[in-house]
């Protein structure tokens, strides 16, 4: 999102001040003089973001849930869609996925789509005459009639051609005049013979003929519709429907169907362009299809979903170019399809923000005031932004503090207010916004720099290493990279670069004016050359240091060569997994399977891609079907997490033990060969000759289903294994044996080796923290929440000494502080008790229902839930 609306006196500053000599040089292909790349470290004001933020979220996800309580699907798929927007504002990916899949659940299947309507049903309801009986069974009325079109005749079974339509019955056995007669002329129709010829056959059979033409269907659809055929437009409708295989099919075929009201049809051509997003937006005739369309029309397309539909369509649009004129009129769609107020706010908020960014400074204030109307105190943020532009900053100031009370203080009111004050009063306020919400970029960016301004850059690289602790943010990963640039550290810029290019490979530094792939060509020029086993043997030591962001680096790097690309992007993607970067994860397994070097590697791949989706079974299958072709280690090891979630129960777990020992008897991957030729290049070599080839996760694993099951000996046998080859993590297993075994010392002694050896130590002190006396577990949890604020072990361990200790306000305050900027159900869970045992049953009943939107089939949440729900007042 740093691209998309940034504040737009900060962007004309931050123009203004590089150094046009530093910009030739790059382009030129040369790296900045010290002091020039120190004048380009700016950090840009934080974008005001198109996201729906409320000042209580907590608070909406228990109305939503309540609601959902009570309401049709449709209603419900709606509120879905708005749980989903609560998620997205405080960046929650997997409850984001979560919602929509509820949403789409809800959805459903229009019911016009499916089930012909039963025209003889109607046909018999109808009132008939004794006259138009004696027409219709008396021998003056011939079983057949002749439909003439232009000089050729096709005879039709009268009562079958009847039975198509009310109109047609009417017309065959009523009191008109072609009730009597043989011949009828329908050269006037629009209808071709040969239409006809398919029409009658229809009528005797139920069924179209097989050979029909596109141009033919279309021909008898139209017609269908024209006389109220609805099973023969149905049939149509669906025949056509199986045709679309393209976008210029859906292009075309589309207008049909919003002509003739043909939702299936329209559903066949709308799913085929939205498979072709964003690709088909720049498609001046796809806009149309999407803008040009009345209510009614849409209706046809998408059903009752129109809001969700250009909700979806705008959140595309703005991620290609949120200042384009189509971004622009899917917003407008957006808003005049919203509903009710929720919808409103944030159609109004997202459209003021695109307005922001094109300067239409008018009609920006208008949206962000009506959206502050509707109840979306972010949006004031907006309105500030637009004094500030017209050099009213002490408006802003004030607008923002008007916000902050002592019941609702959230980091971003302070964020924003630091924007228009200097000195202490901004470093205050950018203080207190990291309090209160760790996960803001900016206050880290912003103090970084001012770091890097005075000179100080180890407290430079401190202050931005806080927060890429626990969170890979790209705009940070930019800055330090800018720092060791400064620095003349090239290696460590190199890493920072890559890393930026593997969590978006088209990024752009300088504002988006230089590629970063042209900036790490560069960097590279002024770093030792690695070969292939130079990098196996790095990559080998940043994962037994713990050292995530490192090992993306080298893996980057190696990509580059000619190792096998397939293994380099699974592993890829299992460190962006553990940075919490999902959507990159995801791109990383995906290449994976493109690159596969074998049929049984790229079905793990694909198996771990449905397993990543909440396919289970779909990707036990993947895995059961690579093993047929070859037993690998991947493989068993992917069918043995497939068959643990697929909630198989006890059988399941008696089979996980054998399926990790049979990934341990296969040869290793690319990366274990990897390492061993890291050990023949060391004197360590001669220790590791007569060992089986093993994977070090797999031991790891294997060790964690041996402690589940109580058998500690052979459990710790498989971490003692892991770390003879350097599995860092091991450590925390064995401290848990040595746990169980009554032994804390050692326990504590072997997270201290982790914490060590470790780069990334934040769930090393967690644990530790077990293992420790009271005084010791509270300074480890304060160190864990120093490194990692999102961690919730610590807030809720203080917040339960508190309520041992009577105190209980302090202790729901210690959650709170927590909640406040992260959605997670044990919090909300803790708090909910607290309340309850206070006999606050409404607050009580609000968390509970807060945590049930987080995970709806929590059972220790459902038990509270009901309990608390029964005192309701």
């Amino acid at each position: 999102m740093r691209s998309f609306f940034p504040a737009e006196s900060s962007k004309e500053e931050y123009s203004s001040s590089l150094n046009p000599q530093s910009w030739l040089q790059v382009e030129r292909g040369k790296l900045p003089k010290l002091s020039s790349i120190e004048s380009l470290i700016k950090v840009q004001q934080p974008p005001v973001l198109p996201f729906f933020k409320p000042v209580d979220y907590v608070e909406v996800l228990a109305q939503i849930h309540e609601e959902l309580e009570s309401c049709s699907s449709q209603e419900q798929s709606n509120l879905f869609l708005f749980q989903y927007q609560v998620f997205k504002g405080l960046g929650d990916v997997k409850l984001m996925q979560r919602s929509l899949r509820e949403a789409w659940r809800r959805a459903g299947k229009r019911q016009n789509e499916y089930g012909p309507i039963d025209v003889q049903s109607h046909i018999s309801d109808i009132n008939v005459s004794s006259q138009e009986k004696v027409l219709m069974n008396g021998n003056n009325t011939s079983p057949y009639v002749v439909f003439t079109i232009g000089d050729e005749k096709i005879v039709c079974d009268r009562q079958k051609f009847s039975e198509l339509s009310a109109p047609f019955h009417t017309m065959l056995n009523g009191v008109f005049c072609e009730s009597v007669s043989e011949a009828i002329d329908l050269s006037e129709n629009n209808i071709s013979s040969s239409g006809m010829r398919a029409i009658s056959y229809f009528s005797m059979t139920d069924s179209l003929l097989e050979q029909l033409s596109p141009k033919l269907l279309l021909e008898i659809l139209v017609f269908a519709n024209k006389y109220c055929c609805d099973r023969l437009k149905d049939a149509c409708d669906r025949r056509l429907a199986l045709l679309v295989t393209s976008k210029e099919d859906a292009i075309e075929l589309m207008e049909y169907a919003l002509d003739e009201n043909s939702t299936v049809l329209a559903a066949s051509c709308l799913q085929i362009l939205l498979r072709d997003l964003p690709h088909c937006l720049s498609d001046s005739r796809v806009v149309d299809l999407f803008l040009h369309p009345n209510k009614q029309q849409l209706t046809v397309m998408v059903g009752p979903g129109l809001y969700a539909l250009f909700c979806f369509l705008s959140e595309v649009s703005m991620n290609v170019n949120s200042s384009s004129d189509t971004t622009v009129h899917f917003m407008e769609r957006l808003a005049d399809f919203a509903e009710n107020d929720k919808e409103r706010l944030l159609a109004f908020h997202r459209l003021g923000c695109v307005r922001l960014l094109r300067k239409e400074y008018d009609e920006a204030r208008c949206l962000f005031e009506r959206a502050v109307k509707a109840g979306h105190i972010y949006s004031v943020a907006g309105l500030a932004r637009l004094n500030s532009i017209q050099g009213e900053g002490h408006i802003s100031y004030e607008k923002i503090s008007s916000v902050i009370s002592p019941v609702t203080r959230l980091g971003w009111m302070y964020q924003e207010r630091s924007l228009y004050c200097d000195g202490d009063l901004r470093w205050k306020d950018l203080e207190k916004a990291t309090e209160l919400d760790p996960t803001l970029v900016y206050p880290y960016m912003y103090r970084a720099a001012s770091l890097m301004w005075t000179e100080n850059s180890q407290g430079a690289l401190a202050e931005i290493n806080r927060i890429l602790g626990f969170k890979l943010s790209l705009e940070c990963l930019e800055l330090r990279f800018f720092i060791y640039l400064a620095l003349e550290d090239y290696k460590a810029a190199l890493r920072d670069v890559q890393a930026v290019l593997t969590l978006c490979p088209h990024y752009r530094m300088f504002e988006g004016r230089v590629a970063a792939s042209q900036l790490r060509t560069l960097v590279l020029e002024h770093v030792e050359h690695l070969t292939t086993a130079d990098c196996w043997a790095q990559l080998y030591d940043c994962w037994s240091a713990v050292d995530d962001i490192e090992s993306l680096s080298v893996i980057y790097q190696m990509l580059e060569s000619d190792a096998a690309k397939g293994v380099l992007y699974f592993r890829q993607s299992l460190l962006l997994l553990r940075l919490n970067c999902p959507e990159a994860a995801m791109r990383s397994l995906q290449l994976a399977w493109q690159h596969a070097s074998s049929e049984h590697e790229r079905l793990v791949y694909e198996g771990w891609i449905l397993y990543d989706t909440g396919h289970y079974e779909e990707g036990l299958q993947k895995a059961e079907e690579s093993i047929c072709i070859k037993r690998s280690f991947e493989a068993f090891f992917l069918k043995a997490y497939a068959l643990a979630d697929s909630g198989l129960g006890s059988i399941c777990s008696s089979t996980v033990i054998s399926l990790l020992e049979d990934a341990l008897r296969c040869p290793s991957d690319n990366l274990r060969k990897g390492q061993v030729r890291f050990f023949y290049c060391t004197t360590f070599w001669k220790h590791f000759t007569n060992q089986q080839p093993v994977t070090t996760q797999a031991l790891n694993n294997l060790g964690s289903v041996f402690v589940d099951h109580e058998k500690l000996d052979q459990a710790a046998d498989c971490y003692i294994k892991a770390l003879k080859i350097h599995h860092t993590r091991a450590h925390q297993g064995l401290a848990r044996v040595h746990f169980l075994k009554n032994d804390k010392a050692a326990a504590y002694k072997e997270m201290t080796e982790l914490i060590e050896k470790a780069k990334s130590n934040a769930s090393a002190y967690e644990k530790r923290s077990e293992y420790g006396d009271r005084d010791l577990t509270k300074a480890d949890l304060a160190m864990v929440t120093r490194l990692d604020p999102l961690r919730v072990y610590p807030y809720r361990y203080r917040a339960a000494v508190l309520m041992d200790n009577h105190k209980e306000q302090e202790a729901i305050a210690e959650l709170s502080r927590a909640i406040a900027f992260k959605a997670d159900l044990h919090l909300l869970h803790l708090r909910a008790a607290f309340h309850e045992h206070k006999g606050d049953v409404l607050s009580a009943l609000r968390d509970c229902r807060a945590a049930l939107s987080v995970d709806p089939n929590h059972q220790e949440m459902l038990e509270l839930h009901t309990r608390v729900n029964s005192h309701e007042p």
